[in-house]
């Protein structure tokens, strides 16, 4: 998963020190990111070790962050990757955006906040870095954050201790590190 690094300094940035799981038997934090970055299918096979643990980790309320990538993972499946199955822990589904737009959307675009998420707090209306083909449709009202990319994007959800954002919040300066910060103060 692609972003691991930026991620990492993001938070080494924040003043936190990220530890990157490389086994399942690992995974013991007061925290967890799931970065990503390419197709939910490699995503899916790479993330499948873990997920009893991340499931497990929800179920004690531990904070999920998903950005991008693992976002999408966070849910059922997806229309990128018929076959193959997301963690499952939201309900819905990954689906292609539906935008005459250049596909994948590389670029800037502000977020609106649409519900009240302290994930969010202090961002409305800042501009975050997306690179993206793909967004989540959840089924639950669960989206907090939205942008307009010829249509309506899922920017960020939350749904009690699980949050995720399409954006790259490693890669959208202040703003992005707000979100962060805001991540590690829960």
């Amino acid at each position: 998963m692609g972003n691991i690094k930026s991620v990492c300094n993001a938070f080494r940035f924040l003043g936190a020190e990220p530890t990157v799981v490389r086994k399942p038997s690992a995974l013991a934090a007061e925290k967890i990111v799931i970065p990503g970055v390419g197709a939910f299918g490699d995503g899916a096979r790479n993330i499948a070790p873990f997920v009893p643990r991340i499931k497990g980790a929800v179920a004690s309320r531990t904070p999920v962050l998903g950005i991008c990538l693992g976002m999408h993972l966070l849910f059922e499946g997806s229309e990128e990757s018929p076959g193959a199955g997301g963690i499952g822990i939201l309900k819905g589904r990954v689906v292609r955006l539906r935008t005459r737009q250049r596909l994948p959307h590389i670029g800037w675009n502000s977020i609106r906040i649409r519900k009240e998420c302290p994930l969010f707090r202090g961002v409305n209306g800042e501009f975050m870095y997306f690179v993206h083909s793909y967004h989540p449709r959840p089924e639950e009202n669960i989206t907090v954050a939205t942008a307009r990319y010829g249509c309506v994007v899922t920017a960020g959800i939350c749904s009690g201790n699980v949050y995720g954002t399409q954006f790259h919040p490693e890669k959208s300066g202040e703003a992005g590190l707000r979100v962060l910060k805001n991540f590690l103060e829960l």
